[in-house]
């Protein structure tokens, strides 16, 4: 693999970049988070019409851009960076993967509406006890007429509220499947959370007799799921090493201008190796994503080691890098007003998301059949 200047590359980067330069300073994302829908409607616009990038990694077929995976992590990474609210995750990782890596090819109209950014998706899967497996859902399928019913209730749902589209998890006879539930679906609600992470916004949803059409066959959902939770693993800690990289900018800013004893505090030793630990840490964090999101496309059989291996070690050393930004601001790093606290609560939510660190490194162990 070579992970040299990449012309591709840089001009992804460089217009998502210089979208968040005009639309996602640390004031529109307040702003933003803020709002009911909690993305802002015409800068979902411009990512998706104008500069495309929820069509990145979907088949020119299915109404993609070509590319793949990297150059979404590379979007996702620049995100990250400001902690732009937006619903890509959701319905580009989570809906259009499930429905693309379902085998069903009725479900291209769909596929195509998400990745033109016209339809925002979802996917419903968690339960009430923040469990991410199609084996522990409490949604349950059963059939009704031409289509099917569906009984339950989903969690944690990434931008479920804001969702046109909800692709669902449900156990029809014992067999985990998907299901596609339309956004005027009668006998749906939708209920928003409230999180600690108030740029990321996520819904409990409830299917009371809500009409449904199954996508693939019957018990493909464990597959399909397993393979989708990887790719959000990997696109997680993407958007955690842009995450990191902020901290460690903001910390060594206020480290060069914040005066103490007659000197900056950036002169100070301790200050400095709080910076060269995360510095190091974030160096390893970006070169291992970077290898993960390359596999997705071109070795997809080390995909799940890969996942498993970068959520861990991102989750963590996101969290090291919140935590130094807001030791090295001392006591203002914790109030409202300063960036720094918003960081410290996504990297602490997106530590949680599709399991922990100690859950993937044993997921890991098991990826490499390592025994107990």
């Amino acid at each position: 693999m070579d992970f040299s200047t990449d012309q591709d590359h840089e001009s992804v980067r460089s217009s998502v970049r210089g979208f968040l330069t005009r639309s996602g300073t640390e004031a529109d994302v307040r702003r933003i988070m803020e709002s009911e829908p909690g993305h802002d409607p015409d800068g979902w616009a411009a990512l998706g019409k104008r500069l495309g990038v929820t069509a990145i990694g979907v088949p020119e077929e299915l109404g993609g851009a070509g590319f793949g995976f990297a150059e979404l992590a590379i979007v996702l990474e620049e995100l990250g960076t400001a902690l732009y609210p937006s619903p890509l995750f959701g319905s580009r990782v989570l809906a259009a993967e499930a429905l693309m890596r379902s085998g069903d090819e009725r479900v291209a109209d769909e596929v195509a509406a998400l990745a033109d950014g016209e339809t925002i998706g979802c996917l419903a899967l968690s339960e009430h006890s923040g469990a991410w497996r199609p084996d522990r859902v409490s949604v349950k399928a059963t059939p009704a007429g031409d289509g099917y019913s569906l009984e339950g209730r989903a969690s944690f749902v990434v931008d479920g509220a804001a969702a046109d589209l909800v692709v669902v998890v449900a156990d029809l006879a014992g067999e985990p499947s998907l299901f596609l539930v339309p956004p005027d679906a009668e006998g749906l609600e939708r209920e928003p959370l409230q999180t600690v992470d108030l740029t990321r916004r996520q819904a409990r949803l409830t299917f009371d007799g809500c009409p449904a059409r199954l996508v693939g066959t019957p018990g493909t959902a464990p597959r399909v799921v397993a393979s989708v939770l990887d790719l959000a693993a990997i696109a997680l800690a993407a958007e955690q090493v842009g995450g990191a990289q902020r901290c460690l900018d903001l910390a060594v800013d206020h480290a060069k201008t914040r005066v103490q004893f007659g000197r900056p505090i950036g002169s100070f030793q301790a200050v400095k190796h709080k910076c060269a630990d995360v510095l190091l840490e974030l160096d390893a964090a970006r070169t291992a994503v970077r290898t993960a999101a390359w596999s997705v496309d071109n070795a997809p059989d080390e995909v799940p080691v890969l996942a498993s291996l970068v959520k861990a070690h991102c989750s963590e050393m996101y969290e090291l890098a919140a935590r130094e930004c807001i030791q090295i601001h001392g006591g203002m790093g914790f109030t409202w007003e300063y960036a720094a606290q918003l960081y410290f609560k996504r990297a602490h939510s997106s530590a949680l998301m599709f399991g922990t660190p100690d859950h993937h490194r044993e997921a890991l162990a098991d990826r490499l059949k390592l025994g107990a």
